[in-house]
């Protein structure tokens, strides 16, 4: 199992996770259920990845079997941006409980700081970035004038109920963090962002430290993460499995060790937390014991902060050009 790390709610979470994106429906339940076998504790999931039914029947299928108890697991989802009016917040956690046959949440993240149009669930779930047929023909994304202050306070009334245990916030600046914080009355435990030798946001993460919030770092290896999804930024950025610092780092500890467990290390030696996804079960169980495996030097560490580029592969801002959303502008 992964070591953990302490919220500032007093909550332990594991330092590495199974990450949920782009995990098929039809592998879901059995990848789930085989990482909790090999020791897998967090799962990273969310309403927009379309997979929770799945994720939740591997979950329910490990614990009908005495693999592991509820409380054992720390299991995580996020808000869609299409749920933030405060009186759609729990329904759509409702439906995410309801899906993953669960009675609460771990962690309930805010996905993004944008606020979209409210989709009926027997309309379209998830309702991904468009209102409707006419909104996606026209490339525009629909708003609703709801402030984040709003959707984090209905978030609290949620840790209040019982039905989710902590807070968290993904793809926020460190303004919108600093702005949080002066408003809320539960701190966020959590900020999930892109993180990655290109984009190490050196800044913000050592801000969001200092204020006792846990770095939770996605897309660790860059633009490998975003080939599937035909991203011409990601086939024209150099692969870092191929970046020479990294392969050499990677090397000079041996052959078992990988450029990609270079990657990982790099974050989890300095306590970020990390969700990467694997198909395959001897690499699975490598991320878990990262840690065990492999330990970087100070200067092998500041080799590999050296590669950012400022380079972000996930940016709202290029979803639509009829409705640009520069939100780390």
């Amino acid at each position: 199992m992964s070591r953990t790390v302490a919220l500032n709610n007093g909550m332990k979470m594991p330092l590495v996770g199974l990450g949920c994106w782009k995990i098929p429906n039809e592998v879901c339940a059995s990848q789930v259920y085989e990482a909790i076998k090999i020791g897998y504790r967090l799962f990273d999931g969310a309403q927009d990845y379309g997979n929770e039914k799945e994720v939740g029947e591997g979950i329910r299928k490990a614990i009908q079997e005495g693999l592991v108890k509820r409380e054992e697991l720390f299991v995580v989802s996020k808000l869609w941006n299409s749920f933030h009016h405060p009186r759609n917040v729990k329904k759509a956690l409702q439906r995410t409980l309801d899906d993953m046959q669960l009675d609460y949440l771990d962690l309930f993240y805010i996905h993004f700081p944008i606020a979209q149009a409210f989709v009926p669930f027997e309309e379209k779930y998830p309702p991904g970035l468009y209102t409707g047929a006419q909104d996606e023909k026209e490339g525009v994304m629909s708003q609703e004038s709801v402030p984040i202050i709003d959707t984090y306070r209905a978030l609290e009334a949620l840790v209040d109920e019982g039905l989710i245990r902590s807070i968290g916030i993904s793809n926020f600046s460190a303004a919108l963090v600093m702005d949080l914080l002066r408003g809320c009355r539960i701190r966020p435990v959590a900020l999930q962002i892109e993180h990655h030798p290109y984009l190490t946001q050196e800044r913000l993460v050592s801000y969001v430290k200092q204020q006792g919030i846990q770095i939770v770092a996605y897309s660790s290896f860059g633009p490998q993460s975003f080939l599937e999804m035909d991203s011409e930024l990601a086939r024209s950025t150099p692969p870092l499995f191929e970046n020479h610092t990294v392969v050499d780092i990677a090397a000079n500890h041996g052959p078992e060790v990988s450029p990609s467990q270079v990657l990982l290390r790099w974050a989890t030696q300095r306590d970020i937390a990390v969700i990467p996804k694997s198909s395959k079960q001897e690499r699975l169980a490598q991320n878990l014991k990262i840690d065990e495996m492999l330990t970087l030097s100070d200067q092998e560490l500041a080799q590999v902060s050296s590669l950012n580029k400022n380079i972000r592969f996930n940016d709202p801002y290029t979803w639509s050009s009829r409705t640009p959303f520069p939100i780390f502008d």
